[in-house]
């Protein structure tokens, strides 16, 4: 290896380090303050808070890497730039596309080693890190719940005065909102005295006891002008058991506030092997579906050649309906307008199965996509950040930065819409998840072309043009 390829990549290497310790710790205390709810007041020793970030860190790196490598791109050769030390290559011969030769090569290990930290990293943390929460809650539940603060445990929202006891599974002044599926609020409200939690590790379940308490419910008419009129629902107990799943909690992604399910913790084999198989089986439901529907409207299926045999015409009255007796029509009408009901129901009910069945398959197909897009991502971060800082002529954490966050906040933006139009049908997941790299990709060749052969971010004087053409029309030099 050259002196020049030692100091480049000695020079890449320091800004690299430096920078990705920055940011990592930067995203480790956004990861404290999104966790802080999950953590405080839940009698969590330092030892289970430390578990709990080491196994939630690893999905920082898919947003630490590219950001560090386009910082550090920046800034390195900003500062060749800066101090000559680009010139002083070219004029002795060594071009741009030289002097990123080694860095090529450094930044190809990081991809590989991105691919393979999120192919296999990452879904192992992921697992770890959602049965580490659910061992939490079954072993201790009342970490679940909070003193003096409501605590969303699956379908409720607990709230209790004071916890005591060995585990702090002895709970008073309870009061519990119901949430309802509908999405208007919460219509049940529990309150009780006294209450106790119980659980088993073998169990998802959660049982709270509850003593001596109301429970209260909200009647909602058809109308909404009647509802002032309509009273609530009051009973009391001795004694009531709640059941509470706890692999709701298992469902919550602490950077997104949208519910996810288990692809994130799967390799690109295990992701391939399930999307064959939740493939087969979302085109065998819509044939039975489609087959049912036809059985129930009457449509039969065609099991061999139809033969339509010649018949008298015959005149078919305009009104039907009086061929019959007013009962049988009113009958007829009840009958037809009970059936068009049932099918209506049953398609819209199938519609959002479906739906919700697509949306699953978007997202392993994204997840998929995803482990091949943060090892692109390092190319592609390098490739607008080496040129960029050549062209800029700045080092430092000055400009640098500046167009650093643009252009990575302008990525993850992109990335982010992207996979979310993908995930609910808009856009296909390919599309979607590649999007952010398909935008930015000529950006970068753009940069690459205009520092190879020297050419200024802005030509001033292409844009100045018309600006002098137009002063000089009005203002003209007089000799």
């Amino acid at each position: 290896m050259k002196i020049l390829d030692k100091y480049i990549l000695k020079t890449f290497l320091i800004t690299f380090t430096v920078v990705f310790v920055i940011l990592f710790f930067i995203f480790i205390l956004q990861t404290v303050w999104l966790l802080i709810a999950e953590l405080a007041g839940k009698d969590l020793d330092i030892y289970m808070i430390l578990k709990f970030l080491v196994f939630s860190m690893p999905r920082m790196i898919p947003l630490v890497l590219p950001l560090s490598i386009l910082l550090a791109s920046i800034m390195s050769f900003g500062d060749f730039s800066e101090n000559y030390e680009l010139a002083a290559m070219k004029s002795a011969g060594i071009s741009l596309q030289r002097t990123l030769r080694p860095l090529f090569i450094l930044i190809s290990l990081f991809s590989i080693a991105a691919f393979f930290f999120a192919n296999n990293v990452i879904p192992f943390a992921e697992y770890k890190f959602i049965n580490f929460r659910k061992n939490i809650a079954q072993a201790q539940p009342a970490l679940a719940i909070a003193e003096g603060q409501f605590s969303d445990v699956g379908s409720y929202n607990i709230k209790v005065n004071k916890k005591s006891g060995e585990d702090g599974n002895l709970l008073s002044g309870i009061t519990i909102h119901k949430k309802t599926d509908l999405g208007d609020g919460s219509r049940i409200v529990i309150k009780a005295k006294d209450g106790k939690l119980i659980s088993s590790k073998d169990s998802n379940i959660l049982q709270l006891i509850l003593n001596d308490g109301n429970y209260y419910e909200d009647i909602l008419p058809k109308n909404y002008e009647d509802r002032p009129k309509m009273p609530f629902v009051k009973s009391a107990f001795k004694k009531d058991i709640i059941n509470i799943d706890l692999s709701e909690l298992n469902k919550v992604d602490l950077n997104d506030e949208s519910v996810t399910n288990t692809n994130t913790m799967l390799s690109a084999n295990e992701l391939n092997y399930t999307l064959d198989s939740l493939n087969k089986t979302f085109k065998t439901e819509i044939i039975s579906f489609s087959e049912n529907i036809n059985q129930r409207v009457g449509i039969q299926k065609a099991t061999r050649p139809i033969t339509i045999a010649k018949h008298p015409k015959k005149v078919v009255p305009k009104n039907v309906l009086a061929l019959f007796t007013p009962q049988q029509q009113l009958d007829l009408l009840n009958l037809t307008n009970s059936n068009v009901e049932s099918v209506k129901y049953s398609i819209e009910n199938s519609n959002l199965e479906f739906k919700r069945k697509q949306e699953n398959i978007n997202g392993h197909l994204i997840a998929l996509y995803d482990k091949f897009v943060i090892a692109f991502a390092c190319f592609l971060m390098f490739f607008i950040g080496a040129p960029l800082g050549a062209i800029i002529r700045k080092g430092g954490l000055g400009l640098p930065v500046v167009f650093a966050v643009l252009i990575f906040i302008s990525f993850h933006f992109i990335n982010t819409f992207g996979k979310r139009i993908s995930q609910e049908g808009g856009l296909t997941p390919f599309i979607g998840s590649w999007m952010s790299s398909f935008i930015l990709s000529p950006l970068a060749i753009l940069l690459t072309y205009r520092a190879t052969n020297d050419i200024g971010l802005v030509n001033i004087d292409i844009v100045l043009a018309p600006f002098q053409k137009i002063v000089k029309k009005f203002f003209p030099s007089q000799n």
